[in-house]
This record gives C-alpha cells, structure tokens and sequence, in this order.
C-alpha cells in the first residue's frame, strides 16, 4: 500500500497550475471532485503507485489521500461565492465577514482566532474535522477522538490574490500555511472527505477565517544575502534528479532560500504565540518584485517578497573551499575564517558604520561544496554573532539547499520526501541526513539556530539551540515519514507536545528584542541599565526601564536551566501580549530562595554547585551579569562609616583592569558629620556638612569628582586630570537640594558621568564622552540615600560603584 510520503513526493518538484479563466473554474472544480468522490480503493491504490521508487518503509499509509494529493494541490482557483450560490454554508459575522459553519464536517481552525491580527505574510495554522467543544484539539496528545476522517482541505486565499492548494488531512488533523495580504484577508476552507461514497456537493463542508495583516515598520528587518565567489558558477550542490527537476542555479537559490526564511518566520511567529506573545516575529525585508512563494503562475504576478542580496566577494571559490577554513574538518587552522570573510563582506555591502543603525543579516555561501574524496564538506560554516555595535550575523552553507521547498505549496511535500541522500553528490551532514526530508529539517533548522544567536541566543538544554531542530518537520506537518537518523517508522500524526521548539527563556529575549518590537509597543528608551545593591543578606536590582525576567546559572555552567518571570499576568489566556510598563522596577533577590529553586531544576548530574551565577535582564533588552551573586552580600560589600552606620557597596561599573588602577573609596563627610554654627541670633546650632557643589573633571573620560563643602573643605575622588580646573556644578542649597545619584556612562572603565539632584527633573551637564559605553542610572532603592563612592583609577577612572546607607 501506498505511503503518504510517496504521494506527495510525487508532487514534490511539480509546478502549481496557472490560474484559469473565472468562467472554467467551477466545472473544473466540480470534476476533481467528483473524480476523488467516485473512485474506488484499488482505482486509487493503482493511480499512486511507484513500482520504481526507493522510498524507506513508512506506517503512514492512506491510498485514497495519496491519490487525490497530487492532482488536488492543481486545483484552479473558485470564483467568489454568490448571493444565490453556496453561501447556504455561512452565515455573515457582526463585521460583515463570512464566518459561520454549518456542515459538522467544515475544517475548524484551532490556532487562531476568528478576526485575529498577525503580521507576518506567511501564517502556519493547525485545523481540525469535528467540533472543538466536543472533541477538544486534536493536535494534543490527550485527543483521542472515537471517528476519524482523512482527505483534503483546499484553500481559498482572499480575493484569489494566491493560487489555491489543498493540503492533507490526516485523521482528522491538518497544518497549512497560508498567504496573507496587507490589511482585511477573507479565507475559505474547504473539505473534501475520501472515500466519499456519494456525490461531493460544491462547497459542502467549507469554513471562513477572517485574519487581519499588519506588516511591521517599527523594528530594522532580518536582511537575507546569498555571498557568491569572483569567479563563481553560480551553482549550489544537487543530485542530478534535482537538478532534471528543478535546477541549481542562482534563481533557483533565491527561490529556496526565500521560502525557507518565511519558515523561519511563520514558526517563530507561531511558537510566540503559543508563549503567549501572541504573533510576536522578527520581519524581513521586502520589495516589489516577481513573486515565487505561489511557485510557477502563469502569467507570474508581482508581490511584496523578501529581498535577496546578492554579495559578490573578493575570494575565488578555491579559496572559499580551503580545508583549512572547513568548520567540519577537525584540523583546519583557520575554521572562523568564513566567519570573518562574510562580516567584512556584509559590512560593506551594507554600509554598517560605528554607532550607527544595527543591521541583522543571515547569509548564505552558495559555493558550498561537499568533497567525497576528502570526505569533507568545505566552503560551510554554521556561526552566528557580530561584533555588538553594527552589525549582527549568521551564515550557512547551501549544501542542503536542494532539499528546501521552493514556495508554498512544496513545503509539504519536501518534509515527506524520502529519497535517500546520495553521498556521490551531497553532503550527509553529521549524519543527520539520510533523506532529503530529513537534510531540509537540518539545513532550514540549523541556520534558524545560528539566527538564533544573531538575535543574541546562547544554546539552551533543549529547543532550537540545542539540536532539536531535527524535528523541525513536525511543526508543518501531521505525521512524519520513516527516518533514517532514529531508524524508527513513520508515524500518522505526532502531537504538539512531541515538536521542536524555541524555548521559554528565547521568547522571552524574543519578546524585548529591538527586531521583535510592534507598532503597538510602548516607546522604551534605549538606555535601559540595571544596578544591583547588595543589602545585608538579599540583592536588590533595579532598572527604569522594568525587571522581565532574571536567569540563574549553577557555577559557570552555560545552560540556563532555571528563571524567575517578572512579567505582568494577563488578564485572561490570549488577551493581550504581556505590557513591558508593567514589568516592576525593583526586585529582591534573595541567595537561598534562588539556590533551592535552582536545586529543583537542575539534572540529577548537576545538583552540586558552589555559587549562583545571575544573568538579570530589563525589558530593553539590556542583560547585567552577576558571576558570584554571594559576593554582594558578603562582608567585602559593607562599608563602615566613622559614626558606626553600616552602609553597602554597589554592583561595579567598568572593569577596573587598567595598568596601574588602584582602588579607591571616598565616604561623604556630608553623610554622617555634624558642624556646629551660629544662627541669626548668635545662637550655636549643630548641623549636618553640606555639599555646596561638585567639580567634575574629565577630558574624554571620567579624570576625577571632587565635592566641595559650604566650610571651604572639599573630598576628591580620583585625580584632577583632564579639562584645566573641571567643571562645576552648584547645588541649592538654600532649599535642601542634594545628590540623589548619578547618569554613568561605562564600558571597560569610566566614559562620562552627570550628576542628578533631589530636586525633580535637575541634573548637570554629562560630563566627559556623552556617548562611550553603555548608560547606567544610579540612583540608591527606596529608603536609601548616597553615602559615598568608590571604585578604582588608573590614568583615569576606570570603575565606579555607590555607596549607599540608611
């Protein structure tokens, strides 16, 4: 009997029909299917077979879907419904939309809300056959439904703006991907049930979905770039059948590039929601031009599609495949060589300046090249990064590109397809790759993970950016074919719980990532810095930004298997994605709660740790780490003022790691000594020292601060560097204004400083580089007031912490 994957890789490298007349669509969607409703069992099992295939053995097995798939996914386009005609199977919503089913068998989608808003292009939606209320989600494991159906659903786009396809429903369960248009998008869903024992009635089982599109314009896009050799070919790796079928050349990598980056996308965006962001993705760049999601139209219409950059490099194709920059050979000198060719490559194509726009690229070398005589892949290197000021990158091979599906339409198909991988030809990467569906899991999944890491992921225990992305595959599809890499057998439907996944801790750097931000969103400066105080025995972090979430890490372990959220609740599951305002500014963090709730989740291999490492990270996207968070509690964090009041240090700005730095602390005189004075009368009063002003010197770094008392004495911090005689700044002191804390600016030490007053909105000048380093507000926690500073000089200053008390 006939596999499911065999019917699809039948039409695997077939073209979508062009889009017929209006006048011929009906009758020639009424002979599909009626030609699927009258066929018989071994009518269907014979119009199937492939005596000449090669496919692995597969327990998905269904003949009558596996007939109608192929000539089903050639479905023209229906006309739009009339007054008179099957609009009996829909009632009008309260907006004027179709939305209603009648029919006990219209597909129901269960991913997504009727009238919801999603803005990305490509949409992935799950649906099922039966009521959701009597039957719950069949996608869940816990679904075990008594009748089940098989067949197809074909789907309608808005307006006939897509080619219309039909996608297998398998037990009563079907994914689809479908395509969007700006704005209002009206989509029909039409069942056709096999075996149908009787005549299929024009719309007989159909649903209506109304989704709204909002492209994103408020966060810089993902830029997709193919880097080709001088004097390259312009031809990526493919087995002589591919190439029959389809080609291998530079269109055709765009075409199979561009597809797969809407994957990326759409999976994202679903993997969001599930996470209860909503449709939360990053956007891609797009322009007008030929479009190819809807595959081969006749006449090929033109669309808003991502843009491929076409990067022509300075090294020659020997070059790029060099042995020695082979990231897979495990003696190569040079593996981050590719790495470093392709940075400096997109930074000029791109035109990154310092302090500039951030661009984020993913780019991929078309001259890959798997060498069977080496027995090496070269001119490949899976990495991701940059170099955190203008440019954020991933690169990727094409090796695997011949596996990838081309547009819509092929995605299935291509996630079925089980032709062995032939090793004379392509590359089996890490052995991983056994089949061509298997090498699209490996090569779409493995560069989303270096993605991943552009948007500044590290790897995680599971997900993505572990290895998980070898079932990328089940996110599109119901079941999944036989596999070469567990050697286990297909299997008809795997629920959701059984997918590869983003994890927890990646959705929610997703969700404060400047690439993920929505029109919607708040605006959030981008200075949103964290400060940590140790006091006594728990650290308080603070940030104006707001505290999302904080990440606890046993030793230096890199894998982060606990968190704490501090993201708001929302008021009812899918109601809104959480508010960043909301997040709090200041939260406790308290060593043993933190341990006992690292204990919990850590492997039984890894339960014995020494200390507690923090990652603490605001709702800018902004991370402050914490390598020890003991220390800030221990005695090194205390300070004893002359009077006897204890008082605490800061966490510590700048490294403190330049050539001679020595440390220094300096306790206000201010904070805790009484002078005794006459008052208009003559009487003697006792007051405390008064800070009338402070001189700050500085040049393009922080030199020194000196603060100067009403009684002519004065405190100097650091040195008089800098600036001849600094600059000063006067407090009022006649109505009590005081030093509340400081704006600093810092990186490896001191860049610039600005010193901020009790009186509400007055702070001086920011002295020293405005715009070196990152930007910290220090300001002490309530109850809290500076007693002092401290921190460590060199040539200049090149570290600096608060010193705070009661």
């Amino acid at each position: 009997m006939p596999s499911l994957s065999k019917a699809w890789r039948r039409i695997s490298h077939s073209q979508p029909s062009p889009r017929t007349k209006a006048g011929s669509e009906e009758s020639s969607n009424a002979s599909i299917r009626s030609k699927h409703a009258n066929k018989s069992t071994n009518t269907l099992d014979t119009a199937s077979a492939d005596s000449n295939s090669t496919t692995p053995p597969t327990s998905v097995s269904n003949p009558d879907l596996s007939a109608g798939a192929s000539e089903a996914t050639l479905t023209p386009r229906r006309p739009p419904m009339t007054a008179n005609g099957t609009n009996r199977y829909s009632v009008l919503s309260s907006n004027g939309f179709p939305q209603a089913r009648v029919s006990p068998l219209a597909p129901i989608i269960t991913s997504i809300s009727d009238g919801s808003a999603t803005h990305q292009k490509v949409l992935l939606v799950r649906g099922q056959i039966g009521s959701l209320e009597a039957l719950g989600d069949l996608h869940l494991s816990s679904s075990h439904p008594h009748r089940t159906y098989n067949g197809l659903v074909h789907i309608f786009s808005h307006q006939g703006s897509f080619p219309v396809y039909s996608v297998p429903v398998v037990e009563s369960r079907f994914k689809a991907l479908i395509h969007l248009q700006a704005g209002r998008n009206t989509l029909r869903f039409e069942f056709e049930k096999a075996r149908s024992s009787h005549g299929v009635l024009p719309g007989e089982h159909v649903s209506w979905l109304n989704l709204n599109y909002i492209p994103l314009n408020a966060s810089p896009p993902l830029h997709l770039a193919i880097l080709v050799a001088a004097d390259s070919e312009e031809k990526f790796d493919a087995p002589p059948h591919r190439v029959a079928a389809e080609g291998n050349d530079l269109e055709v990598a765009k075409r199979k590039y561009r597809m797969a980056a809407y994957l990326w996308q759409a999976y994202t965006a679903d993997q969001m929601q599930r996470n209860g962001f909503l449709s939360r993705c990053f956007r891609l760049e797009e322009e007008w031009q030929p479009s190819t999601l809807g595959g081969f139209e006749d006449p090929q219409p033109w669309r808003s599609e991502a843009r491929i950059h076409v990067i022509r490099l300075k090294q020659t194709v020997a070059e790029l495949r060099n042995p020695e920059y082979a990231q897979q050979n495990p003696n190569a000198k040079e593996s981050g060589k590719l790495f470093e060719i392709a940075m400096q490559a997109c930074k000029e194509h791109f035109k990154c300046v310092p302090n500039g726009q951030k661009q984020y690229v993913s780019a991929m070398f078309l001259d890959s090249h798997w060498d069977p005589n080496l027995n090496l892949l070269t001119g490949h290197a899976a990495l991701g990064g940059g170099d955190g000021e203008s440019l954020q990158l991933a690169i990727f091979g094409s090796h695997l590109l011949y596996s990838y599906p081309m547009c819509i339409q092929h995605v299935i198909p291509a996630f079925n397809d089980c032709t062995p991988t032939d090793t004379r030809y392509v590359c089996n990467d890490c052995g991983d790759c056994g089949s061509s569906w298997e090498a699209a899991n490996v090569g779409i999944g493995a560069h989303m993970h270096e993605v991943g890491h552009l948007f500044g992921l590290p790897h995680r225990p599971s997900g993505v950016m572990m290895r998980d992305y070898v079932k990328l595959n089940r996110t599109f599809t119901v079941g999944e074919p036989f596999s070469t890499r567990t050697r286990s057998p297909g299997k008809k439907f795997l629920p959701r719980e059984e997918e590869c996944a983003w994890s927890r801790l990646d959705c929610l750097r997703f969700r404060y990532h400047p690439c993920f931000r929505h029109t919607t969103d708040r605006y959030t400066p981008v200075e949103g810095g964290i400060q940590v105080w140790g006091i006594a025995d728990e650290v308080t972090a603070t940030s104006d930004a707001g505290i999302a979430w904080v990440e606890i890490y046993a030793d230096d372990d890199e894998m982060c298997y606990a968190w704490k959220e501090y993201l708001p609740r929302r008021p009812m599951q899918g109601s809104e994605s959480p508010r960043s305002d909301q997040c709090p500014r200041t939260v406790r963090l308290v060593e043993a709660e933190l341990r006992e709730h690292l204990k919990q989740q850590l492997p039984a291999n890894k339960k014995k740790f020494s200390k507690i490492r923090l990652q603490i990270c605001s709702t800018t996207n902004v991370q402050l780490t914490i390598d020890d968070l003991g220390k800030l509690t221990d005695k090194s964090s205390l300070v004893k003022i002359p009077n006897g009041q204890k008082a605490y240090r800061s966490g510590k700005l700048g490294l403190g790691a330049m050539e001679g730095s020595k440390p220094q602390e300096l306790v206000l005189e201010s904070a805790y000594l009484k002078v005794k004075e006459k008052d208009i009368l003559g009487n003697e009063v006792v007051k405390a020292k008064v800070v009338r002003s402070v001189r700050v010197y500085h040049g393009l770094a922080l030199d020194g601060i000196e603060f100067c008392h009403e009684d002519g004495t004065s405190q100097l911090f650091g040195s008089r560097g800098g600036k001849p005689g600094g600059d000063e700044f006067v407090l009022d002191t006649r109505i009590g204004e005081t030093i509340a804390g400081f704006y600093v600016r810092a990186g490896a030490w001191i860049d610039a400083i600005q010193i901020i007053t009790t009186m509400t909105g007055r702070k001086s000048p920011i002295y020293g580089n405005p715009t070196g380093g990152s930007g910290h507000t220090l300001i002490p926690p309530n109850g809290y007031r500076v007693m002092g500073i401290a921190g460590s000089c060199g040539q200049w200053v090149d570290s600096f912490q608060l010193i705070i008390g009661r």
